[in-house]
């Protein structure tokens, strides 16, 4: 796989970008102190090269309904009709679900799932994500408070 060098305006705009991608392209230039027009080929070149995959929010979950969050552990049935990507797929498609994260050790799956309430959530990994063919057993876990939550 080819990755693209990434220089420090690159970073730079990288890192402005997901503070804030709202910002223009005349903005960003004030803040970094690079060209318009360098800022403007830069981003050009970072989305071509798949570096930027796309510009998001970041919403805020307490005002949206959902403000318990949680970590959920998965174990895959091997001897399931269905492989583990087919299977991380299927579970990135539920709601509430946020992310899904193939990992290494006594679990192979991590899942980050949202809700009203922790009943709700309960009723999410019991009645959707336990009842996917390939889920065999989980493990969740209630998250109290984020203090960084980038992803």
């Amino acid at each position: 796989m080819d990755f693209p060098h990434l220089d420090q305006k690159d970073q730079d705009i990288l890192h402005a970008l997901q503070k804030d991608s709202r910002k223009t392209v005349a903005e960003l230039s004030n803040e970094l102190g690079i060209p318009r027009a360098t800022v403007h080929e830069r981003i050009v070149k970072l989305r071509k090269t798949g570096v930027i995959k796309r510009f998001t929010i970041e919403q805020d979950y307490g005002r949206t309904g959902k403000p318990t969050m949680a970590f959920v552990f998965a174990s895959y049935d091997r001897n399931a009709h269905i492989d583990q990507h087919q299977l991380a797929k299927k579970v990135s498609q539920v709601g509430g679900v946020l992310g899904v994260y193939v990992v290494s050790g006594e679990w192979d799956l991590l899942i980050k799932v949202r809700g009203k309430s922790i009943e709700h959530i309960g009723t999410l990994i019991v009645d959707e994500i336990r009842r996917l063919p390939g889920i065999f057993k989980t493990h969740s876990i209630a998250c109290f408070e984020a203090v960084k939550d980038d992803i």
